[in-house]
């Protein structure tokens, strides 16, 4: 007779969504374009009261800061790719040279599971009989590691074109006011932007909605103070 906790663990197959992973990579892009770019636009803006040097500072900004970041985020993912493989041709060598030490292994694995007699042995012969399943349950319960699922190409041009996006934002006041009403302008704005962003993200995680906005909206915006602090500090007198 099988034990429904063996069955589980052997057969489970729950369906995953993309969704959240989308959202980090836009939120991040974004996030990061829009924060780092304000802060440039405020200590430039503040520094220089000049709307010509602002938006020629905040335009290079804009473009450099999203090719780096979609640059980042393809060989970041690359990497993970790249070293997840290793590992797992090493563990599949492993499984082939020495497949005792490894049935061993995946024994004290289920072990610790709390698995113990018939229903260890059952866990043990059912993983060890395919070596598709042995070598992925040795990645993740051993190595502690998951397949990475991310395209890096998908990756990074979904974090450039938030970026882009992003770091346009603050930008927008500069065309419409007075540099010293956009510098005020631009903080509002940006604010509301970053707290409906992190209200959005809330949406996939345990924090609430408002305590999620407030959060990414203060960091954001403090984050970006230290332009405003810097553009004072090293202004023209």
């Amino acid at each position: 007779m099988h034990h429904p906790k063996a069955e589980k663990i052997l057969f489970k197959n729950e369906p995953h969504t993309e969704t959240g992973k989308l959202l980090r990579d836009i939120i991040l892009g974004g996030q990061d374009g829009l924060v780092n770019v304000l802060g440039i636009l405020l200590g430039v803006a503040i520094a220089t009261n000049d709307l010509h040097i602002v938006l020629l500072a905040g335009l290079s900004a804009t473009f450099a800061e999203s090719i780096s970041m979609a640059a980042v985020s393809y060989t970041s993912t690359k990497a993970a790719i790249q070293y997840y493989e290793k590992e797992r041709q090493r563990e599949l060598k492993e499984i082939a040279e020495v497949p005792e030490i490894e049935r061993q292994e995946i024994r004290d694995i289920y072990s610790r599971k709390g698995f113990s007699g018939s229903d260890l042995e059952l866990v043990v012969e059912k993983i060890c009989s395919n070596r598709e399943i042995w070598l992925d349950v040795m990645m993740e319960e051993e190595l502690k590691l998951e397949k990475p699922e991310e395209n890096p190409k998908k990756n990074a041009l979904v974090v450039g074109v938030s970026a882009i996006c992003g770091s346009v934002l603050p930008l927008l006041p500069f065309f419409v006011f007075p540099v010293k009403t956009a510098i005020v302008a631009t903080i509002i704005f940006s604010a509301i932007i970053l707290f409906i962003a992190g209200a959005v993200k809330a949406k996939y995680s345990v924090i609430g909605w408002k305590r999620s906005g407030i959060e990414l909206a203060i960091i954001g915006i403090v984050s970006a103070l230290a332009g405003f602090a810097i553009g004072i500090i090293l202004g023209a007198p």
